[in-house]
């Protein structure tokens, strides 16, 4: 064998490299056959390659040596396996391709050859990172760190020396992408039994396989390890005892080796030989293999074995086999990350709640509990490292990359929280959505998520307070899900106040340059060149302007490449704020004598009212948040026609400044469970739901079986119709359920109880029990469940439970509501004792998902605007007809005429009752809706009309919640909030 191996090596040993940082010769891709010694080309591949060298070896084995072709039959038969099992993965999962990587240390690439050849045979990715030889430990698990967190990258494989398996790192290697099996995770399952679910070391493997297809039967055998060490010592050992051998281990130099060795049936040698060991030690017969640790790290060992002993098995049949096995394992391990990329059941550590009695306040109950770190939540849900942005300890944005990687996983269920029309207090929709996600998850051990709408900052400060549930069911930490969270609305507030201040300034500049001065400000000259922008070269490409070379425009050209012509009597866009802030509700902007006597009147709208804040709710990427961005409609021009925010050159800022924001924020409930919180438009001036994205992202994660439960703003008529109609056309996706939530204390309210106020205390007639109150309080259930039918989706009952409500009022509720045709009733207690209160809840709903959905919209988009708005006013609020004004008929000719006629309606109305008059409780009927204004949405994709005076700017109460509100200066911790 010393005669054929210097042979084999010869093509494929290159130069040493110089000194410098880690090499790596391959980045993820296909397994290249450059460079190769012998040509190793064609079908042949490297056994051909193997077999002529053995050829040209000629007599140089022994008798008792394997012959290469059952040896090479070994080898082909376990990469063909390995290749017939890719394809069939990849067959399922196109897109799928496992790359392993190896970390070498050394300048002899004999092993590096050999692993190229098969992986391509394989059908593998596979990149090295050379390593200096003497690179230092630290070096070496710098290098294991990054190939850890590389998603690309599905098995990891040293070839260092023996000498730089450290415990450290070994340590610092995953066991998941362990391919060689060297760490004491996959040693220790080994040693239990457990190989199915470890990687067993290639050598080690190898070792056992050459010896049974030699015929050698192992039972009752002597085996003697010599000079191994570590996880390749310990795997033969195991491997061998489980065929029945009666397994040894030495090193060289134990004293009793000779007597060991006289005894031993089969020998493996596990380093190479010294010279002071002779080999007459070793008896004739005796199966010897050679597995040397050097020579399977590229280097030969002096003192090989020779060829003089009958059963020789040689270090390159060892280290040949073990090759193709560590390849068998890496497509395992491909294999296990697809499985695990598919539909399982979370490994969720769940938080356990002790609930008091009687509940403390939001806030307390938050802070007594400890959430569990983000990144620990974002591994138990599926995950990958690169996938999360962290934010503090408890909050993550999730990467739309996300979608990608689980594009062919099916969706789970799709479960929509509306409501009745509410008090002015609320009746605990996010409440109820937390509770039934708690239930799910924590309780029944169903994959669950729950997706809500960031709160805007007014209301936290104003009369509602914050958003994030209540009770024992809340996300956490309450004060972070409610201030400021990760800066999205930020974010909104300063693109859309970019894009106003980008108007008037247009408007300005306009109206005090001529044709020429204006285009050379637009078009300057820089360092001697003057060229267009790429936002320029499109509004030029849309003005039909063919040409790219700013000189060669006429003045007529630059005339209307350079004029927008903003008509201000029809601008709509408004500046924003995220306070209640009723004295900017109207207001005169540019009175300062720089502005040059340009002013007009404008107002400020709340932050979420923004239609930046709808774009961020309905889009489904990057690319189309920029496409919509770029549409939003802000004005007209003086001949009628829309201006965007393209024609403005403001695109390419506006999505800088969202870039981060489209990203969903992933944080917990009080058990532990996953939510996704982003975007937050109101229900009653917006579209009124959290962002596609985040639904779309959950219903992956979930898996096939699991749930995903958003929810809808205000009642069903607003929040629900909404959802149906605007997002489910912009995402595409099929609702299962529509949990339909409801009190006791509404439904009184509704049949005829005294007024319900923020602040003040409810009257006798909410504290005690009155059965004709709930009874004739009903029709108002009954009439959001019809709603709900209109769509096709099955309706689940919630009832939202109050200590005061009584067991007849909470019955009588739930049999009403089954009478007017909802699939189930269940009461709920969520608030006072977490998910196993809303138990009952899940069940009702999981039931009910599986009896299918024939969901369908409302109205047909090519109908004309003013049909789909009455569609929506007679169908859904029960109006007899509907009223337009001259303004609002004036702007839906406008918007028809500019063709955005056939998009869906999204009407801004008060939530607190089903006609446009707020105190017109229960089912009001025979009523007129009154369109006062219609205004366009065009970048999210929607017209909405005004019912009655809606404000979209509210005001502060005379006593805000701020007054609670404080913060201790020596814990930090905020006070007040709820």
């Amino acid at each position: 064998m010393r005669a054929r191996l210097p042979l084999f090596l010869r093509g494929l040993r290159r130069p040493p490299r110089p000194p410098g940082p880690p090499l790596r010769l391959q980045a993820p891709g296909r397994a290249s056959s450059s460079g190769r010694g012998g040509g190793g080309g064609g079908g042949e591949g490297l056994l051909g390659q193997r077999r002529l060298q053995d050829a040209q070896a000629g007599n140089s084995r022994g008798q008792g040596s394997r012959a290469p072709s059952a040896r090479d039959s070994i080898v082909r038969e376990v990469i063909q396996n390995s290749k017939e099992v890719l394809s069939l993965l990849q067959e399922k999962n196109p897109a799928f391709k496992p790359v392993l990587a190896i970390i070498q240390a050394g300048d002899d690439n004999l092993m590096q050859e050999i692993n190229q050849n098969l992986a391509e045979e394989a059908g593998l990715n596979i990149t090295h990172i050379c390593l200096p030889p003497d690179s230092s430990e630290d070096e070496i698990i710098d290098e294991i760190l990054k190939i850890n967190e590389d998603t690309r990258v599905h098995g990891l494989a040293l070839q260092i020396s023996e000498n730089s398996f450290s415990n450290k790192v070994l340590n610092a290697l995953k066991p998941e992408k362990d391919v060689d099996g060297v760490t004491d995770v996959n040693l220790g399952r080994l040693v239990r039994g457990d190989a199915h679910e470890c990687y067993v070391s290639p050598v080690a493997r190898a070792v056992v396989e050459l010896l049974e297809k030699s015929g050698v039967n192992l039972d009752g055998k002597k085996v003697l390890v010599i000079g191994a060490h570590g996880s390749l010592e310990a795997a033969l050992q195991c491997l061998f005892q489980r065929r029945g051998s009666m397994t040894m281990s030495s090193q060289w130099k134990t004293p009793q080796l000779q007597s060991k060795l006289h005894e031993a049936d089969i020998a493996v040698v596990g380093s190479p030989k010294p010279e002071d060991i002779p080999l007459s030690w070793i008896q004739p017969g005796t199966t010897v293999l050679n597995c040397s640790h050097d020579f399977l790290s590229g280097r030969l060992g002096c003192g090989s074995l020779g060829v003089h002993f009958n059963g020789l098995i040689a270090e390159d049949d060892v280290s040949l086999l073990a090759a193709a096995l560590r390849i068998q394992n890496m497509v395992s391990s491909g294999r296990r990350w697809l499985r695990e990329q598919q539909h399982a059941r979370w490994r969720l550590h769940c938080l356990k709640l002790q609930p008091l009695s009687p509940v403390p306040s939001d806030l307390e109950i938050s802070r007594a509990q400890t959430p569990k770190a983000v990144d620990v939540l974002a591994k138990e849900i599926g995950l990958l490292a690169d996938e999360i942005e962290v934010y503090g300890r408890s909050k993550a944005k999730v990467r739309l990359s996300l979608l990608q990687r689980l594009k062919d996983q099916a969706d789970g269920k799709y479960v929509l929280v509306a409501g009745i029309t509410p008090t002015p207090l609320g009746e605990g929709k996010s409440t109820v959505t937390v509770g039934l996600v708690q239930a799910l998850t924590a309780h029944l051990n169903i994959n669950s998520f729950a997706c809500l709408r960031q709160p805007s900052q007014g209301p936290t400060f104003g009369v509602k307070g914050g958003a994030a549930g209540g009770g024992y069911a809340q996300v956490i930490p309450m004060e972070e899900f409610n201030l400021h969270l990760t800066g999205d609305i930020h974010a909104i507030t300063a693109a859309n106040n970019l894009l106003a201040a980008a108007i008037d300034t247009r408007i300005l500049h306009e109206n005090t340059q001529t044709d020429k001065a204006l285009y050379n400000r637009l078009v300057p000259l820089v360092n001697g060149v003057r060229e267009f922008s790429s936002i320029q070269l499109a509004r030029l490409k849309k003005l039909g302007i063919n040409k790219t070379d700013p000189s060669t425009l006429t003045e007529e050209e630059i005339s209307k490449f350079a004029r927008l012509n903003i008509e201000p009597s029809t601008i709509t866009w408004q500046r924003v704020l995220d306070t209640n802030d009723r004295f900017l509700r109207k207001m005169t902007i540019g009175q300062a004598p720089t502005e040059k006597g340009y002013s007009r009147q404008a107002q400020f709208d709340i932050a979420v009212a923004s239609e930046i804040m709808a774009v961020l709710a309905l889009t489904d990427s990057l690319t189309d948040m920029k496409e919509r961005l770029g549409r939003m409609v802000v004005a007209s021009d003086k001949n009628g026609q829309p201006v965007t925010a393209e024609d403005l050159g403001v695109t390419g800022a506006l999505t800088v400044l969202m870039k981060d924001a489209i990203k969903p924020n992933l944080m917990q409930t009080l058990e532990g469970t996953p939510v996704f919180v982003h975007a937050g438009p109101f229900a009653n001036i917006a579209h009124g739901n959290s962002s596609v994205l985040a639904d779309k992202i959950a219903l992956k994660l979930v898996g096939e079986e699991g749930f995903v439960v958003t929810e809808a703003g205000f009642g069903a008529d607003i929040g629900m119709e909404k959802f149906f109609n605007i997002k489910c056309r912009a995402s595409g996706l099929v609702p299962n359920v529509v949990v339909l939530v409801a009190t006791v204390r509404a439904l009184k309210m509704h049949g005829g109880g005294p007024s319900v106020t923020a602040g003040v205390p409810l009257k006798k007639e909410y504290t005690e029990e009155n059965i004709q109150l709930v009874a004739d309080g009903c029709c108002n259930l009954q009439k959001q469940i019809q709603i709900a039918q209109l769509f096709g989706v099955p309706v689940v009952v919630a009832l939202n439970v109050f200590k005061t409500d009584t067991r007849a009022e909470i019955d009588l509720v739930c049999e009403l509501a089954k009478r007017a045709g909802a699939f189930d009733a269940v009461p709920c207690y969520h608030w006072s004792v977490g998910g196993k209160g809303s138990v009952d809840l899940a069940r009702a709903v999981r039931e009910a998902a599986g009896q299918g959905s024939r969901f369908r919209f409302l109205y047909d988009l090519q109908l004309p605007i003013v049909e789909k708005i009455r569609t929506i006013a007679q169908a859904v609020y029960g109006a007899k007809d509907i009223e337009l004004s001259p303004e609002a008929q004036s702007k839906i000719d406008r918007y028809t005429q500019q063709g955005f006629g056939n998009l869906p309606i999204c009407m801004a109305k008060t939530h607190l009752s089903l006609s446009h008059q707020p105190d017109k409780k229960g089912v009001p009927r025979d009523f007129i809706l009154p369109i006062s204004d219609v205004r366009a949405s065009i970048g999210a994709g929607f017209i909405y009309p005004l019912v009655g005076t809606m404000s979209t700017m509210p005001g502060l109460p005379t006593r805000p919640c701020f007054y609670d509100i404080d913060l201790d200066t020596e814990t930090e911790q905020v006070k007040g909030l709820f």
